[in-house]
């Protein structure tokens, strides 16, 4: 690796360190969501996404549906402070926008955009969290390195760009290369807060789901809170634009995101980390060969160590190839499961294990498993 991307990377987990303080000590006791910042993409020299007919762009669209969304939290919470990125057609910077949600320590960051391509058929929304992938199949979240090339490409507006972002290059392969070592503090609440979006997203006016992304968005990598970037619709499909153009369609896009919000914020007041009553606990039976593929089945009661391989919006069925031969006992977390294996009387033994499942799971960590709550070490 060459000199420049070493230096990527020592920034990167400068960055990371820093923020994950900063953010530890501020919610040290504060468990609820007070503020929040909402980014409508794009503005002013950048128009984001344009319609065929070249009479519609994305940034009044992403613009005009923030708005609303920001207005029915404030209505509805009061107490909640809403911050824009923007509130005119307006060019901000991704690092000025990544700012702003850190300089206000916000509790949660959702950024809105409306996707395109060159086909007319794609539609749907899609739902973003940070994450590591950069080719297809590279893991069980979908690719979308058109999509984040595209989004990330708006620091090619910025005189001096690659200064001011530490050597990336959005058209350059290798400047993706720090993400793959970064590890999101955040990355259990994004998912969440991704979860409610993407279950109330589905409910219409813009019905097509194209699931849930973990994708390396640089103003996601920026924050330092639990982050979602959301793509509303297909500019370029005719169905979805309709909506998109459409006063009503923009109000039902934002009342959905409202019900996430609403969702999520239930679940983030009073418990920051998301831990499961031990009495809703859904576990796997052993099989015959559990103690082959999981080591030891320990009792239900007491504490005990186990591996966290996935955190999925939904729970594997025994056999899923996606659990690569291991038997998962599972634990919800919110509207999520965390998938556990090996789980283990002796701390000692279930790091023996790691080293081992890492093989399998890259990402896997071991958890403290206690009376049905898990958290990790």
């Amino acid at each position: 690796m060459n000199i420049k991307y070493t230096y990527i990377l020592l920034i990167s987990c400068v960055f990371l360190c820093s923020g994950v303080s900063a953010y530890a000590q501020q919610k040290g006791s504060q468990l609820k969501l007070k503020t929040v910042v909402i980014d409508p993409g794009h503005g002013g020299k950048d128009a984001g996404c344009v319609s065929k007919d070249r009479k519609t762009y994305e940034k009044n669209l992403t613009l005009s549906i923030s708005k609303l969304f920001g207005q029915k939290i404030k209505e509805a919470y009061p107490d909640v402070k809403v911050i824009y990125t923007r509130t005119t057609d307006k060019y901000i910077t991704l690092n000025e926008r990544a700012d702003i949600a850190n300089r206000n320590k916000a509790d949660l960051f959702v950024s809105i955009h409306i996707n395109s391509v060159q086909q007319t058929s794609p539609s749907g929304f899609s739902v973003h969290i940070l994450g590591q992938s950069s080719s297809k199949n590279k893991d069980l979240f979908a690719s979308n390195m058109d999509v984040c090339r595209r989004e990330n490409s708006v620091i090619l507006l910025e005189e001096d760009y690659s200064t001011k972002y530490q050597g990336f290059d959005p058209n350059d392969p290798e400047s993706f290369i720090f993400f793959t070592l970064m590890q999101n503090a955040f990355y259990e609440q994004s998912l969440l807060f991704a979860a409610d979006v993407n279950s109330q997203m589905a409910k219409g006016p813009i019905r097509n789901n194209r699931g849930i992304s973990q994708d390396p968005f640089y103003v996601l990598w920026k924050t330092t809170m639990p982050s979602v970037l959301v793509e509303a619709g297909f500019i370029s499909n005719a169905a979805d634009l309709k909506v998109l153009n459409s006063a009503t369609g923009k109000e039902q896009i934002a009342q959905k995101l409202f019900l996430a919000f609403k969702d999520f914020k239930q679940s983030y007041d009073g418990s920051i980390n998301y831990t499961a009553d031990a009495s809703s606990r859904s576990v796997s039976e052993p099989s015959a060969d559990a103690t082959k593929q999981t080591g030891e089945i320990c009792p239900d009661t007491g504490t005990s160590y186990g591996i966290q391989v996935l955190l999925l919006s939904r729970r594997l069925p025994e056999g899923d190839k996606a659990l690569k031969g291991y038997k998962a006992e599972i634990y919800p977390a919110g509207k999520m499961y965390k998938h556990i294996i090996c789980r283990q009387t002796s701390l000692e033994k279930a790091k023996e294990m790691h080293k081992e499942a890492k093989r399998s799971f890259p990402d896997c960590f071991v958890v403290k498993i206690q009376d049905g709550n898990v958290t990790r070490l």
